[in-house]
């Protein structure tokens, strides 16, 4: 029969995005060694068997969840299976709760949105010890790796949870409270973004806001450049935006900091030239490629792991596409050299500058081409941006193309 705790197990792994294979391994990989199989995490998800303590220790860190919670319900699911009553009726999702937001470890009954605690549990402060607080880090980290796979409505729930366990574990930080203050606000941003992509704005620019007090909590500027980049997208004006990527631009200044640096300054360039500035927008965007000369995407922060070539090419397009410049078509070139077959969600992005860049360049029917492989490819990977664009492209397409024009125009709605 089923158990709140073989069910929270299952909720782990999905919330994780993981099959009973992958959760397998992810628990092998923290403990270093190849000792669970499939067969186990189905047994366990399956109120079967219930894992040791030690394999506790390792799934907490594997899931990025209090050990101790873990543990708690653990031991409550070995009496039930004691006195045999797998099913005693305790409410799943109240378990779920209680373990992934630490609700009784740091009073959140006056705060009913996870920015509203994690704002409350920076400002307080104890003991975690070290394994825990470099998984949660750890697992901020991989989130932003998987944001470069995985749709926005599929990583939201994973993100807010782990939003939730870094938030339980604030309060007991200690020497570990500026690094887990720095992972909060870059798990706070990713679910900003997010719910930017679900059309969740006000939930949005609430989590951006807690981004930035984690950001002066933990006294680190790059942390406050990339709330500020995320919530350039939705400024409420040109003024605006490029204020938010001004102050950004500064904070991503010295060394480790290049990726994040040719990002910022980027989408200076883009917005700038959406505003006729194109004196700026070429500076900025000249500026942008200098620093990616020096930048590794894969090795400096994990939020910058989509800054990639082809998401270079995507800004650079923008930018010579709105301002009408020569160099759209070598970048246009090189733009489709780098794409490939198998798009990210990043790729449908410059799939969509790319068509709008070139349907402003004159360059009708290659535009339309592109339009139509960016139509397919946004269906199939939806989000915000791509919309935006989707309403862009339809915008420039020319009157022969009616029917390309209504599709993109209702996908954009």
């Amino acid at each position: 029969m089923p158990d709140p705790f073989a069910d929270l197990l299952l909720r782990l792994r999905q919330d994780s995005g993981r099959t009973q294979e992958e959760q397998a391994e992810a628990i092998n990989a923290v403990s270093g060694r190849d000792t669970l199989t499939r067969r186990e995490i189905s047994r366990y998800e399956n109120f079967e068997n219930i894992p040791t303590n030690h394999t506790i220790g390792h799934i907490a860190a594997a899931c990025g969840v209090p050990f101790e919670e873990l543990q708690r319900e653990a031991k409550a699911a070995r009496v039930r299976k004691r006195e045999g009553h797998a099913n005693a009726g305790e409410d799943q999702d109240a378990v779920k709760r209680r373990t992934l937001l630490g609700g009784a470890a740091i009073s959140v009954s006056a705060a009913a949105e996870p920015w509203g605690r994690l704002a409350f549990a920076l400002s307080k402060g104890s003991k975690i010890d070290s394994p825990s607080a470099v998984a949660l880090i750890d697992r901020a980290a991989e989130l932003h790796v998987q944001e470069l796979n995985l749709s926005a409505w599929r990583l939201q729930s994973t993100v807010e949870s782990h939003l939730d366990a870094i938030t339980a574990a604030l309060p007991r930080a200690g020497e570990h409270e500026r690094a887990l203050a720095i992972a909060a606000g870059e798990t706070a941003a990713l679910a900003g973004w997010v719910a930017w992509d679900l059309g969740e704005h006000d939930r949005a620019d609430a989590y951006y806001r807690v981004t930035l007090q984690c950001a002066a909590t933990a006294g680190h500027p790059p942390l406050r450049a990339l709330a500020l980049t995320y919530a350039s997208y939705g400024a409420s004006s040109p003024k605006a935006k490029l204020e938010f990527l001004s102050q950004a631009a500064n904070d991503v200044r010295g060394h480790g900091n290049a990726t994040a640096a040719a990002w910022v300054l980027g989408r200076h360039a883009e917005e700038a030239a959406a505003v006729g500035d194109e004196t700026g927008a070429l500076r900025a965007l000249e500026r942008a490629r200098f620093a990616y000369d020096f930048a590794d995407h894969t090795s400096e922060q994990a939020w910058v792991r989509f800054v990639t070539p082809y998401r270079m090419d995507s800004l650079a397009l923008s930018v010579y596409g709105q301002l009408g410049r020569p160099e759209l078509t070598a970048t246009a070139d090189t733009a489709v050299g780098r794409l490939g077959d198998e798009l990210s969600d990043g790729g449908v992005v410059v799939l969509g500058d790319l068509a709008s860049a070139l349907l402003r360049g004159g360059d009708v029917d290659q535009g339309v081409y592109v339009s139509r492989q960016f139509a397919a490819a946004a269906q199939a990977k939806p989000n915000t941006m791509g919309k935006e664009r989707a309403a862009n492209i339809a915008a420039s397409l020319p009157d022969s193309e009616q029917e390309l024009g209504l599709h993109l125009r209702q996908f954009a709605s």
